[in-house]
């Protein structure tokens, strides 16, 4: 029998062995790059103690938290805004079923990936998530680290952000 179970794009919280983790890992998307405002997941940030983003060219930014809504897992940092590139906002009602999506993140802590596939499905509810739920579901290849990370159309704006993968148990 197949059963399947909704995980959150997070580092667990404890690693096999028992021992806290000191740190965890997600993904982020400069929004404003004149105001250094970064959009990620609030389940990314959650009680974090201190914020750092690393960009692409390796630079490290403490970031600070301007704001967070658990009900739509969404949260917003500002970092120093310094020759900073931002995503280009899009239209995620413009989405169709079987448009081509891109997916950016930092799977698994390991860098910036990029992956490709199509809308599969709008407004994807009753997943058992905290609060709002009206989801664009892809088939882009997404794994944990991936949250916070950007969800692009092929004119590379932003339509959604990475949250949450369903899988086999």
């Amino acid at each position: 029998m197949c059963s399947s179970d909704l995980r959150f794009f997070g580092v667990p919280d404890t690693p096999p062995g028992g021992q806290a983790r000191p740190q965890g890992a997600g993904s982020g998307v400069i929004i404003d790059a004149a105001r250094g405002l970064v959009l990620t997941n609030h389940h990314v940030i959650k009680d974090a103690q201190e914020i750092q983003i690393t960009l692409k060219d390796r630079r490290t930014l403490k970031a600070q938290l301007v704001g967070a809504d658990p009900g739509t897992d969404i949260a917003l940092l500002r970092v120093p805004a310094d020759q900073l590139s931002a995503l280009a906002l899009g239209d995620s009602e413009q989405l169709a079923v079987g448009d081509f999506v891109v997916a950016i993140g930092n799977p698994f802590g390991l860098g910036q990936t990029v992956t490709s596939g199509i809308v599969s499905a709008l407004g994807r509810g009753g997943l058992g998530i905290e609060g709002y739920e009206d989801f664009i579901q892809t088939d882009a290849s997404i794994n944990p680290g991936n949250s916070g990370g950007a969800l692009v159309d092929l004119r590379g704006r932003l339509i959604g952000i990475n949250t949450a993968i369903i899988g086999p148990a």
